[in-house]
């Protein structure tokens, strides 16, 4: 015998496999919303772990420090290994009968640090040296001493004119 209720009991049936359905649905739209936030919080994690990004950089830092100084290190080694091989073949230039130079010609070393400022103007001393020593070797080459166009004193020779 049934009871008399205001559904029938297929209505009923259908009332609650739909229920089941929707809680189904929001168990699982639950699941994914927990899923997102666990996966935001690993990227927040990743991105915004600021000591092991600072340590990583502090790392890098030192290691192109490192490789910084070993090049500096280098480089000034190579640069006086030229320095001597320059000055050797200065001496071995200006000591033999192929040089074109004036014996109180200066090799290129000594003239470079020996500049001799009684001659330059006080209008020279204000410009720049480059600028001065061009100055300079304009004035002598307009006198009647033969002139070199280098300050060092050894460039173009006699022959190397004509």
């Amino acid at each position: 015998i049934e009871d008399e209720t205001q559904v029938s009991r297929a209505t009923q049936g259908e009332q609650d496999n739909y229920e089941m359905h929707v809680r189904a649905a929001n168990i699982v739209r639950a699941g994914e919303s927990l899923m997102k936030l666990v996966s935001d919080l690993k990227q927040f994690l990743i991105l915004n772990d600021f000591p092991s990004v600072n340590e990583a950089i502090n790392q890098r830092n030192q290691q192109l420090r490192s490789l910084q100084e070993e090049c500096d290190k280098k480089l000034i080694a190579l640069r006086d290994e030229i320095s001597i091989d320059l000055y050797e073949l200065e001496e071995e230039y200006y000591s033999s009968s192929y040089s074109l130079c004036d014996s109180n010609d200066l090799p290129l070393c000594e003239a470079y640090w020996r500049q001799d400022f009684a001659t330059l103007s006080p209008e020279s001393l204000s410009m720049p040296l480059t600028a001065a020593t061009a100055e300079q070797s304009v004035a002598t080459s307009q006198s009647s001493t033969p002139s070199h166009p280098h300050v060092n004193g050894h460039g173009a020779g006699p022959a190397e004119h004509s």
